[in-house]
Order: structure tokens, then C-alpha cells, then sequence
């Protein structure tokens, strides 16, 4: 079982850090080589850029919260809901209700 794991390309696992702008201030964020791709696909998804999705997702949930806690986290835990919804819906929009 491990072997599936342990023989994925290094690639995958890479850090990439990307520049962009939230809230008019520009950052960045390093994330991992498959957060990024699952990111970009959420992003071409809705027919925007990475950086206006991610953007918009930081709003709402500095609208929603208040604050956007551990802002790097939440993306990586968006990508993992984002596989989850596409396994069990088949195709489920991002735009859609994923609060649960």
C-alpha cells in the first residue's frame, strides 16, 4: 500500500511559491506542486485566473470569519474537498454550496 504513496514522482511534492494579491496587498504563498494543479483547475473551472480565484476565496472568507486564520491551509484543505465533491458528484461545480 505504502508503495503507491512512496513511489509518487517527487514533482508532486514540490514547493512552488507564487506571487499574487489579496485584498489589494501583494504576497505570496508556497504550496505544493498538486495543491497548485488542483488550484489551477478549480480556477479554469470557473473561467478565471488562480490568483482571482484564490483571491475571491480569501475575501469570502474574511467576509464569512472575519479573518483568514491559517489562510495556507484552508487552500490545501479547498483542493482536498474540491477531489472529494468531483469523486462523489462527478464533475460538481466549485461555485456550488460546499460548506459541507
Amino acid at each position: 500500500m505504502c508503495q503507491v504513496f512512496a513511489g509518487q514522482d517527487p514533482e508532486r511534492y514540490a514547493c512552488q511559491t507564487r506571487r499574487l494579491r489579496l485584498n489589494g496587498q501583494s504576497t505570496s504563498i508556497r504550496l505544493e506542486n498538486a495543491f497548485w494543479q488542483t488550484l489551477d483547475e478549480m480556477a479554469a473551472s470557473e473561467g478565471v485566473t488562480t490568483s482571482s480565484f484564490i483571491s475571491t476565496l480569501h475575501s469570502e472568507v474574511v467576509e464569512l470569519w472575519g479573518h483568514e486564520g491559517n489562510f495556507t491551509s484552508l487552500l490545501r484543505c479547498t483542493c482536498l474537498k474540491f477531489k472529494e465533491l468531483s469523486q462523489s458528484q462527478n464533475g460538481y461545480p466549485v461555485s456550488a454550496d460546499l460548506a459541507s
